[in-house]
């Protein structure tokens, strides 16, 4: 496992951190692993040297959370790095279960607290953006959590640029916590994020830890295979992104291409496409296998020269921003 440091916090984190948004209860999502198959994935990752975790409360409806916690009991909780978040509606009956405001980031980082088992979050992300809550009192709420001990360092997801420009502006202004990660969807199907957010991140010394790395899958199978997986059969989120718009199939043909020509994985080769990005901390990497995990880690051994990279980006045409909503 090779390490680095996230953002300008001085944590050191894998420089793959495992997404546990595959852990729960397969009732919510078919391709989601059942509590066992959780644990043995972290315990698979811990052997492996992977000390980041991030996971979100609406995950399974909090199972996620749950289960990631129960599978890091018995260790040294020190050891690791655990990242959560809120922001979507956990009780449709209460509507106060989700968004930014005060009472829900209080509310639901409570629950998320009892359901991982510990006194203090290392990262508590929002998971989107709150129109109907003024940016100051989500700040503001984040603020106290970090100073009451609940917290350590706080940090975003998916927005738009101005939209985390100004987060940042207010804590400035006001003396509040400032973020110190952006979680955003980033990959070689989708490189929207280049034009302004991670320019940005880059700016203001921010961490960066890219969701769906692997372009929901696509970018691990030729185009035509995608389909015939589990997850290709029903999630549906897999089709709200435009990783086959534009220049995307001779995208995924390129990757197919290379790892060939390489003797590695697709998923290999778009991983150590990211990681060879200076721009990335640590990509966010979800599976529903050991297998699957032990290629990730092994994608850090694989070496891209500069004409690689500038081969596999050059098909990529400009597409519709994804992942905001």
């Amino acid at each position: 496992m090779e390490y680095t440091t996230l953002g300008n916090t001085g944590t050191t984190v894998s420089k793959i951190c495992l997404g546990c948004m595959s852990f729960g209860d397969p009732d919510w999502r078919e391709w989601v692993l059942d509590e066992e198959e959780g644990k043995e994935l972290v315990e698979r990752a811990i052997e492996l040297g992977v000390n980041f975790f991030d996971t979100a409360n609406m995950y399974s409806n909090g199972e996620s959370e749950r289960v990631l916690g129960e599978a890091l009991d018995g260790y040294d909780r020190d050891e690791f790095v655990v990242a959560t978040k809120g922001y979507f509606q956990m009780d449709e009956s209460n509507p106060n279960s989700g968004g930014l405001s005060r009472k829900a980031i209080e509310q639901e980082l409570s629950n998320s607290l009892d359901r991982l088992g510990t006194d203090t979050i290392d990262l508590y992300q929002i998971h989107r953006w709150d129109d109907d809550t003024p940016i100051e009192e989500t700040l503001a709420a984040l603020d106290d959590a970090v100073r009451r001990g609940d917290v350590r360092y706080v940090g975003a997801s998916s927005m738009w640029a101005h939209q985390f420009a100004e987060s940042l502006r207010v804590s400035e202004r006001e003396g509040y916590e400032r973020f110190a990660t952006m979680q955003n969807h980033y990959n070689l199907a989708y490189r929207e994020e280049e034009r302004e957010m991670l320019p940005l991140c880059e700016k203001e010394n921010v961490g960066v830890m890219p969701w769906s790395p692997l372009a929901r899958g696509y970018l691990t199978r030729p185009h035509e295979e995608v389909d015939a997986t589990l997850r290709g059969e029903t999630e549906e989120h897999l089709y709200a992104h435009p990783y086959r718009e534009g220049g995307g199939r001779e995208v995924n043909e390129r990757v197919e291409e290379l790892a060939a020509e390489k003797g590695v994985k697709m998923a290999q080769i778009a991983l150590a496409w990211l990681f060879h990005k200076e721009w990335v901390d640590t990509p966010i990497v979800g599976t529903t296998s050991v297998e699957h995990l032990e290629d990730a880690v092994e994608a850090l051994d694989v070496d891209l020269s500069d004409s690689d990279v500038e081969w596999l980006e050059a098909p990529y045409e400009p597409v519709r921003v994804s992942g905001h909503e």
